[in-house]
């Protein structure tokens, strides 16, 4: 794995590894690779887009976590600041003047975004939509349970989250497919795929939609994340269109994708081990906490984010200059054995699991209480209507890469057929938009404490 020094700035940046996440065959040798990190170099260089260095041991994250603003996430997409490129190694074309939102800023540009969202996404504010969430899994889940044939990912895991992002947002539900398609198309379409141009199509007409939004909210208020962000001023001043519409694609990326990742790889898990099934549903009031906890260290949807250096400084032992790439390996630190014994197991029961899946320090997940939420709403469903499903391997297809998303594109599985114990996902849908209008479900929960009512 270690490869020859061969630049003049090699005393510094050692050991020296090739490592390219976003190759094919890294989603099958992430374990191997994970392990010679682990077992050598937690802390080493590649030269991969450009050069930059991999932080793959858990005590390394935690050194950068609380390294403060010697690490920047700032994407200056206009050349004002220093030119540094965000979270993602390789930097990916963007629209012009379009950032990551709040993701690819510092504080305390950073801090107001959070600031403004976090009574909309705290644990109680999430705790109101759960009766929204169920119906939404109903509806799907009555849409194939009379046919015995699901795929988990088209018919359940994609539609769910979407759903509930939209609501929480102030967005029509009937918008879902709109948003659905680039969100998950755009992360695993490889750039130089024939389907590409299609892709960048239903992106800019997501972006459009979002940007049209924003000026419907200003005109005509109505609750949700999208008016929190309309109201925000940071300094006094409202932040720029475009990074508003960064912010709320973040939110839709982060609220679509990784959902469905999780979901999608915890039930072929399931599939894949009956015992363990029928016993995270038989004692689900003690073990569906931790093992949701388990399924996020182990699959980690989300398995990294880059920094870019802002100071010479040294971290974790290893002296770093301004400018320095840095990839945060959040997948690669949950197996690290001298925190998770035998990381690469699942185990249902593990205690103490404080993972990375939702990131370190200030810029951890914020929509993580949704996660939680959506995947475990989605699961208990699931085993208590189709308990004996089968996950079928050769219709299942993984993302071709997983340097962005550890995701899969189609999970299709078989089950006893069941019945039917409501109206369908259009009708439903209709039901739902008249309860978050006339009850304003997406208001805050400083405005709204009541769970939804969903008749």
């Amino acid at each position: 794995m270690t490869t020859p020094d061969s630049t003049d700035d090699g005393a510094r940046k050692q050991p020296r590894v090739h490592f390219d996440r976003h190759a094919p065959e890294y989603r099958h040798r992430f374990e191997e690779q994970t392990r010679e990190f682990h077992a050598g170099c937690p802390l080493a260089w590649t030269d991969t887009y450009g050069g930059h260095w991999v932080a793959a041991g858990n005590r390394e994250l935690l050194a950068f976590a609380r390294a403060g603003d010697k690490l920047s996430n700032d994407h200056d997409v206009h050349g004002e600041r220093r030119g540094y490129q965000g979270i993602s190694i390789p930097a990916p074309p963007r629209g012009k003047g379009l950032r990551g939102g709040f993701l690819e800023m510092d504080p305390p540009e950073q801090r107001a975004y959070r600031t403004a969202l976090n009574p909309y996404l705290s644990p109680a504010a999430v705790k109101r939509w759960i009766p929204f969430i169920d119906e939404v899994a109903r509806a799907c889940l009555d849409e194939r349970i009379e046919s015995g044939r699901i795929d988990f990912v088209d018919d359940l895991a994609n539609i769910v989250p979407a759903v509930l992002t939209l609501a929480m947002m102030g967005i029509p539900l009937k918008k879902w497919e709109l948003y659905n398609e680039p969100a998950h198309a755009g992360v695993y379409t490889p750039p130089n795929s024939p389907e590409m141009a299609r892709v960048v199509e239903a992106h800019m007409a997501m972006l459009q939609d979002i940007a049209a939004t924003l000026q419907d909210v200003r005109a005509h208020p109505r609750p949700g994340l999208v008016d929190a962000l309309v109201r925000m001023e940071i300094d006094g001043a409202t932040p720029p269109e475009a990074d508003l519409v960064g912010a709320l694609a973040l939110l839709i990326g982060g609220g679509f994708d990784t959902t469905t990742a999780l979901t999608a790889h915890s039930l072929e898990w399931l599939s894949e081990h009956p015992e363990e099934r029928e016993r995270i549903s038989r004692e689900r009031d003690s073990l569906l906490d931790p093992a949701t906890e388990e399924f996020l260290r182990y699959f980690t949807p989300a398995p990294g984010d880059g920094r870019t250096v802002a100071e010479d400084c040294e971290i974790a032992g290893v002296e770093f200059k301004e400018g320095d790439r840095v990839w945060l390996s959040w997948a690669m630190a949950n197996r690290d054995p001298s925190v998770f014994p035998d990381p690469d197991r699942v185990d249902l029961t593990r205690g103490g699991n404080r993972h990375t899946a939702f990131g370190l320090g200030i810029h951890r997940c914020i929509g993580s209480n949704v996660a939680r939420t959506v995947f475990k709403r989605m699961l208990v469903q699931v085993l208590d209507r189709i308990p004996d499903f089968v996950c079928d391997p050769e219709g299942t297809v993984h993302y071709e890469t997983i340097g962005v998303i550890q995701g899969m594109r189609h999970l299709p599985a078989g089950f006893t057929p069941g019945r039917r114990l409501g109206p369908g996902l259009e009708e439903t849908l209709v039901t739902l938009q008249e309860a978050c209008d006339e009850q304003g479900l997406a208001a805050p929960v400083t405005v709204r404490k009541a769970e939804a009512k969903i008749r």
